[in-house]
């Protein structure tokens, strides 16, 4: 099914993106949301496709997952919520952070030893809370914690230097990059800085829905299998409450799905099943109604995706219009909406 052997890295070009959702407002088009999306059959084969699924791109935080999965080849003794937590953009809620400092008490370390960069929770009720009670922005509660300390702690179990573990050259991100070649199936393209701190890699987004149908397909008790346990059981740990793609997770049984900055979204069955998505300008509004798309593309029972057409367009506070996928992914939506 996979090759065992990468194939060559994505061509670093221009995405020729395509068309994926419209801004409809009054039955009029108002604007355009453009990306790509990429949807695989069980067997690995592209099922469908739009845009550019070739071109090298940065999966932002899509790509935690894999990184949870060569953490835990590399020694990671966590399970659960506290694995679900290692591979989480996670919204700054109370039981984030406790979690994210249990990860660092099990390696004997504190939040000083974290290399994130200080911020305010994600969750906008939770950052607001935080404001209103005067509380800085803190390592803690940047929604790459528990990765950033799960990384800590797998370089204390295998005696690697702690200050300098986002170095791509550390042992660590090494061999977080040889697990992205490996489940991604291709080399990696470019290396370059996350948001947080950490090492970014560029793969295409074909090889990233290739790395979440590895990972969903994998035989019991092994890291991979670990890592999508962890994350659909505990789905509010490797997001938040509130967010989209635990109630997706939620609403799809066996579903896998992980979210990005800048428009990313990747999710994956246990049959092998799986799409990716990136929307060209980063705009969130239109990530999970082109996603939720795509998962009926794979076979998925719409009636299970129905709560994710995406929020409302309003006008004088009433609902106007919606972002709506194009016709190519979604044959049997409605020409108007509101």
């Amino acid at each position: 099914m996979y090759s065992s052997s990468p194939a060559d890295a994505p061509g670093v070009r221009e995405p020729n993106h395509a068309p994926v959702a419209h801004l409809v407002r009054g039955g009029v088009v108002e604007g355009i949301h453009y990306g790509s999306v990429a949807v695989l059959d069980g067997d690995g084969q592209v099922r469908h496709r739009l845009g550019d699924i070739e071109a090298a791109f940065y999966p932002r935080s899509a790509l935690k997952p894999v990184q949870a999965v060569a953490m835990v080849r590399a020694g990671l003794p966590l399970d659960g919520e506290l694995l679900s937590l290692a591979a989480a953009s996670h919204s700054g809620e109370e039981f984030h952070l406790a979690g994210t400092r249990r990860i660092l008490e099990l390696a004997g370390l504190a939040e000083h030893h974290l290399r994130n960069v200080p911020d305010l929770p994600f969750d906008p009720e939770v950052r607001d809370a935080w404001v209103r009670e005067d509380r800085p922005p803190s390592r803690l509660a940047q929604n790459c914690s528990g990765k950033h300390a799960a990384m800590l702690c797998t370089c204390k179990l295998n005696g690697w230097s702690l200050d300098d573990y986002l170095d791509p050259a550390h042992p660590l991100q090494q061999a977080i990059a040889e697990t992205v070649e490996d489940l991604t199936g291709q080399r990696i393209a470019r290396v370059t800085v996350d948001g947080c701190g950490a090492p970014l890699f560029a793969v295409s987004l074909h090889g990233l829905a290739r790395a979440a149908a590895r990972i969903t397909t994998a035989a019991p008790g092994t890291p991979e299998a670990r890592v999508a346990d962890a994350m659909r059981e505990h789905a509010e740990m490797a997001s938040g409450s509130d967010r989209d793609v635990a109630a997706l997770m939620r609403a799809v049984p066996g579903l896998l799905a992980k979210d990005g900055f800048e428009g990313v979204q990747v999710a994956a069955l246990p049959d092998g099943r799986a799409i990716a998505v990136k929307i060209a300008d980063g705009a969130s509004r239109a990530r999970i109604p082109v996603a939720a798309a795509a998962l009926a593309r794979a076979g998925v029972d719409p009636a299970r995706l129905a709560g994710f057409a995406g929020e409302p367009l309003l006008g004088g506070g009433e609902p106007v219009g919606c972002v709506r996928p194009v016709h190519a992914l979604d044959p049997v939506a409605v020409p108007a909406c509101a």
